[in-house]
């Protein structure tokens, strides 16, 4: 379920929509997912290995790292997360453009990132994720002010397709761990946001107070990663059926001798 509100001065509208869910769990899977993103007793473990198809040097991070050349990588081309979720960076020291690495397999760079303005991954560090809610609220306008959009449970591969625009401002992460993206379809640069609050889009290291799709961080052995799904169309009309046949023509009558 999804729910947005919009403030806009001193008028307050709120809509609410019901959308089905197109995942679905067991409860055993909920379970076991909400221990692999950092639950009680949750363990984390990644392997970055020097080039494509996990082929050459590797080395396995189990805790944060600033520098991951210090282990012997001189570069990054393809990861394998066996427990997580992490986030990358591509400078050290947590710093520079952020990638989200879910529980897979990422044989290339262009697996873990669409944005194309960094090929680098130096720094990365387990995310925390608090519990199985998510609840999110954007802002327009910085310090949580002008219109709001709030978001419980869902992903949203468009904020304009739920009546708000892409200019978010200001954050405030409820539950739960997101990313956004700068660009809808779950595309472009990425942004982190656990929970806290994010006063100006500076917070999250954004160029501009943009983004225009945002979704759950979950395991991937349990969930999809997020992809903007472009429904089927709707089946053309068939032909139009036979027009019932003309009744006979009553028969002729004998002309008057």
């Amino acid at each position: 379920m999804v729910l947005f509100v919009c403030v806009c001065c001193c008028q307050k509208v709120e809509e609410q929509w019901i959308r089905r869910m197109s995942e679905q769990q067991s409860a055993p899977e909920q379970l076991a997912a909400g221990k692999s993103q950092g639950g009680a007793g949750a363990t984390y473990k990644v392997v970055l290995f020097e080039f494509e198809n996990f082929q050459g040097c590797k080395a396995e991070f189990s805790a944060e790292c600033k520098d991951v050349t210090e282990k012997g990588l001189q570069k990054v081309s393809s990861v394998i997360v066996e427990s997580g979720p992490w986030v990358g960076y591509d400078r050290h020291g947590f710093t520079g453009e952020q990638f989200i690495l879910e529980k897979g397999e990422y044989p290339r760079w262009d697996t873990w990132t669409n944005s194309q303005n960094s090929y680098s991954l130096l720094s990365l560090r387990p995310l925390k994720v608090d519990g199985a809610e998510h609840k999110l609220h954007l802002y327009e306008n910085p310090s949580f002010t002008g219109r709001k959009m709030e978001i419980v449970d869902d992903d949203v591969p468009s904020l304009w397709g739920h009546g708000f625009q892409d200019r978010v401002a200001s954050i405030k992460a409820l539950n739960g761990t997101w990313v956004g993206y700068m660009y809808p379809g779950y595309r472009g640069r990425q942004f982190v946001f656990e929970r806290g609050d994010f006063k100006h889009w500076n917070d999250w290291e954004a160029p501009a107070p943009q983004i225009q799709s945002v979704r759950r961080v979950r395991d991937m052995q349990w969930h999809k990663r997020g992809c903007f799904i472009v429904p089927d169309p709707a089946p053309a009309p068939g032909p139009d059926p036979d027009p019932a046949p003309a009744p006979p023509a009553p028969p002729a009558t004998a002309g008057a001798s």
